[in-house]
C-alpha cells in the first residue's frame, strides 16, 4: 500500500467524523444480509486494518505504510446453532488468498455449555485471547508474540460453559497441523484450557476479571505452534471509574532448543471520553538460556537475531469513531532487548505507529 492509499484511509475517517454519529453506526447496518423476526441472520463479517510504522535502531531504520490484515467473510446463526467461514487476503500482494481464518459450527446446549467444532481462534495470554479487533494498542504485547501461537486459528473442538455465576471455563483439544485450510493429519496436538472469575466492586475497584491459562503442548517439528511444552499464564483486568488496569503474568517451558522464558505486562489506560483513550504499557521478559527471545513485528525488521532480556515501554492515545469498530492508533515505543550471546539479536531504539482498524 502507497502513502497516498494510507492518507485517504485517513481522509475517509476524518470526513466520517466530522458526519452526524448516527450516520456512522448506520453504515454498519448494512453487513446485515438477512434477519427475520424470530433474530435468525446472515452477517457479512471482515477487517481491514492498516499500519504507517516507523522504527530506528541508532544504526538503521525501517519505514513503512502496509496493509495490515483483511478478512471476509459470512456468519450465521439459526436458533442455538452459529456458523462462521472467513478467509485472510494479502492486500499487499493484489488481494492474494492467505488462509482460512474461522470454519466452524457451534452449538448451544441444553445444559448451557457451548460446543464449537472446527477451525477456530485459540486464544490465551491477555493480548492472545483478545481479537485484533479490539487490542488497545496496534500489535500485541511481546509476552503473547512470545509464548502464545500465533497462527491462532487451528482445527479441533471446544467446550465453554458456567462453573459459577462468576466463574466460566473454556476448553478445547487442537490439532497442531500448519494446513492453511481445515487440517489435522500433520503436526501433533495441543489441549487449552481457560478460567475466568468476574469479581464485584470493591474499595480497590468497580469491578475485576481474572483469569487463567494453561496449554499442553505435544510439541512437533511439523506442527505451527511455539516450542513450549507448557504455557501458564495469569492476567487480569481491573477498573475503577474512568481508570484501568490490564496485566499478564506468563512462563512456559521450552522444547526443541526453545528456552524456557517468563514475562510480565502492565498495561494501565485512562478512558478520557467514550471515544479517546491513554494507554500505556510496560513488558517485561526473560529468558533462562540465550537466544530465548524474539523481537515483535517491526522491531525484527531491523534485528532479526534472538536475545534473553527484553523491556519495552509504550505510550499511546485510541480514537474511537465507532468503539472498535472504527478507530486509530498513535503509539510511540522504546524498545531494549539484550543479547549475551551477540549474534544479531541486540535491538535498542524506537518506534512510532499510526494505525487505522475497522470489523464489521
Amino acid at each position: 500500500m502507497n502513502k497516498y492509499t494510507f492518507l485517504l484511509l485517513l481522509l475517509l475517517i476524518s470526513a466520517a467524523s466530522s458526519s452526524q454519529e448516527n450516520n456512522i453506526n448506520d453504515i454498519w447496518q448494512y453487513s446485515e444480509l438477512y434477519k427475520n423476526e424470530q433474530g435468525n441472520f446472515l452477517n457479512l463479517s471482515g477487517r481491514l486494518q492498516a499500519d504507517s510504522a516507523f522504527f530506528d535502531d541508532g544504526n538503521d531504520s525501517f519505514n513503512d505504510i502496509l496493509w495490515r490484515r483483511f478478512r471476509f467473510g459470512f456468519k450465521a446463526k439459526y436458533g442455538h446453532i452459529h456458523t462462521a467461514l472467513e478467509a485472510d487476503f494479502d492486500l499487499n500482494d493484489g488481494a492474494a488468498y492467505n488462509r482460512l481464518t474461522d470454519a466452524n459450527l457451534s452449538w448451544k446446549l441444553n445444559n448451557g455449555i457451548t460446543l464449537k467444532v472446527l477451525k477456530q481462534s485459540t486464544g490465551f495470554t491477555l493480548d492472545g485471547k483478545t481479537s485484533s479487533k479490539k487490542l488497545l494498542t496496534p500489535q500485541r504485547n511481546n509476552l503473547t508474540n512470545n509464548l502464545w501461537f500465533t497462527a491462532e486459528y487451528f482445527t479441533g473442538v471446544n467446550i465453554k460453559g458456567q462453573l459459577t455465576n462468576n466463574t466460566s471455563y473454556s476448553s478445547g483439544i487442537f490439532s497442531s497441523d500448519d494446513s492453511d485450510e481445515i487440517g489435522f493429519t500433520d503436526g501433533s496436538y495441543f489441549a487449552l484450557l481457560s478460567l475466568n472469575t468476574q469479581l464485584g466492586k470493591t474499595v480497590l475497584f468497580n469491578k475485576a476479571e481474572l483469569a487463567f491459562d494453561y496449554v499442553y503442548n505435544d510439541v512437533d517439528e511439523q506442527g505451527n505452534t511455539r516450542d513450549f511444552t507448557h504455557v501458564a499464564s495469569f492476567s487480569s483486568k481491573l477498573n475503577f471509574n474512568n481508570w484501568h488496569l490490564w496485566s499478564d503474568f506468563s512462563l512456559g517451558q521450552g522444547d526443541l532448543g526453545q528456552s524456557d522464558l517468563w514475562g510480565m505486562v502492565v498495561m494501565p489506560y485512562f478512558q478520557q471520553t467514550e471515544k479517546i483513550q491513554w494507554v500505556m504499557r510496560y513488558t517485561y521478559l526473560d529468558s533462562k538460556q540465550l537466544n530465548g527471545l524474539r523481537l515483535g513485528r517491526y522491531e525484527n525488521k531491523l534485528a532479526d537475531g534472538k536475545g534473553n532480556n527484553y523491556q519495552e515501554l509504550y505510550a499511546g492515545v485510541n480514537y474511537l469513531f465507532n468503539a472498535h469498530k472504527l478507530k486509530v492508533h498513535l503509539g510511540l515505543q522504546y524498545t531494549d532487548m539484550i543479547d549475551d550471546a551477540n549474534d544479531g539479536g541486540e535491538y535498542d531504539g524506537w518506534g512510532i505507529t499510526l494505525a487505522v482498524r475497522s470489523y464489521w
